[in-house]
């Protein structure tokens, strides 16, 4: 049990590090902080009720399962934890947002006393790393203890369930998905975590035994809940993020055949060696040089050969954009061939402008490169250099 349920932990954990990919303005940003105060606790809430842990702290402190107001404070923790990201992810004026952060703290954190003082009242004096909640379940100030616990947890769920039913109403996109696998996470919860340590205890009152279900139901459906929430909490932020660098590597892939024509023109700075950079950096550093090289090849840039392909292209059946673009892969294409030939320029250097500087972004560079692949006059282009266009 104590290894399934630190990997859960452990997975549970794993979310923030993602979240934190930048440490150093992670900081500035609450719903960041906030997001990750609710999944640090959560883990920790995991970690802290293991039997292993239980029993080492129990060890540690000589004092009989003082574990368990460990795990439940943290709990409590982590349920104040949930409502806070809510309402950071909520928004609303900054001052309305601070007010509802300090009492949700304040009322949590009063919880958090109310159970340490109960559990100094008690005496559990059977160390329990399993069973607890039933076996003291009609142990004075034990039993108000446990039930103090599971009323805090509940009424988190309770709000985060009216938040995320209503919300969801008024939002699209990944948002709502994030909502719905939040919900489905705290219903996971209600049902097989809370439900059943209610009705656990509710029949140890009555005379009856449904330890089971405090025991063997509940920790693994919490562990499920989490998770599942967890995963409604990043996916609206990781998604885009993931989704971008698709985005970047497809265009650094294809901008590959472009580079391999042009980079022996390029006298581009080489990037800062690191040992990971991601898409965007990298993609940033080969178009700079990409346009670079266009510009040393500009000088050799022949008109003639640009038209005479735009003709052959729209003659084929192309679009007039699409006829230009294979115009100018030609005429690239020809122009480095020369350059590497280390041919003179031209004497007269075209005014042309290719299209992929006219557009923002990597767009016309990238289609700049399809068309090199199509064109029927691109070739290897050799290591060499341009020479300086007379003066």
């Amino acid at each position: 049990m104590s290894l399934v349920v630190y990997l859960a932990g452990a997975v549970f954990g794993f979310s923030c590090v993602v979240l934190l990919r930048r440490p150093l303005t992670a900081p500035r940003n609450p719903l960041t902080v906030s997001t990750c105060a609710a999944i640090v606790l959560g883990a920790l809430v995991f970690v802290c009720s293991a039997p292993l842990t239980l029993s080492a702290v129990n060890r540690l402190t000589g004092v009989t399962n003082f574990g368990a107001p460990l795990t439940y404070g943290m709990l409590s923790a982590y349920s104040c934890s949930l409502l806070v990201l809510l309402i950071n992810w909520r928004g609303g004026p900054p001052a309305r947002i601070r007010c509802l952060v300090l009492r949700t703290m304040a009322a949590y954190g009063a919880l958090i006393v109310a159970i340490v003082v109960l559990f100094t009242l008690a005496d559990p004096s059977t160390e329990r790393l399993t069973d607890l909640d039933t076996y003291y379940a009609n142990t004075p100030y034990m039993r108000e203890m446990i039930v103090l616990y599971l009323l805090g947890h509940s009424a988190a769920t309770l709000v985060m369930c009216a938040v995320c039913v209503t919300w969801g109403r008024e939002v699209t996109g990944l948002l709502r998905t994030g909502l719905r696998l939040i919900l489905t996470g705290i219903l996971l919860d209600v049902v097989g975590f809370q439900l059943a340590k209610y009705t656990a205890i509710v029949a140890c009152w009555s005379g009856h035994d449904l330890d089971f279900l405090s025991t063997d139901v509940a920790p693994p459906m919490a562990s499920l809940g989490a998770l599942t929430c967890s995963v409604g909490f990043v996916l609206p932020r990781l998604l885009p993020v993931a989704q971008a660098c698709r985005r970047d590597l497809d265009d650094l892939r294809g901008l590959g055949p472009l580079w391999s024509q042009v980079r022996f023109a390029s006298l581009a700075p080489k990037p800062p060696i690191a040992v990971w950079q991601p898409p965007r950096v990298r993609l940033h550093w080969r178009e700079v040089s990409i346009h670079d090289g266009l510009l040393a090849l500009a000088p050799y840039f022949d008109d003639g050969v640009r038209e005479r392909a735009r003709d052959a292209a729209l003659h084929e059946g192309r679009s007039a954009h699409e006829a230009r673009v294979a115009a100018e892969a030609a005429m690239v294409s020809d122009a480095a061939r020369r350059a590497a030939a280390h041919e003179e320029p031209r004497t007269t250097p075209s005014t042309y402008r290719l299209y992929a500087t006219e557009v923002a972004g990597t767009g016309g560079l990238v289609e700049l490169a399809r068309a090199l692949t199509r064109s029927r006059l691109t070739a290897t282009v050799p290591e060499g250099t341009v020479r300086a266009t007379p003066g």
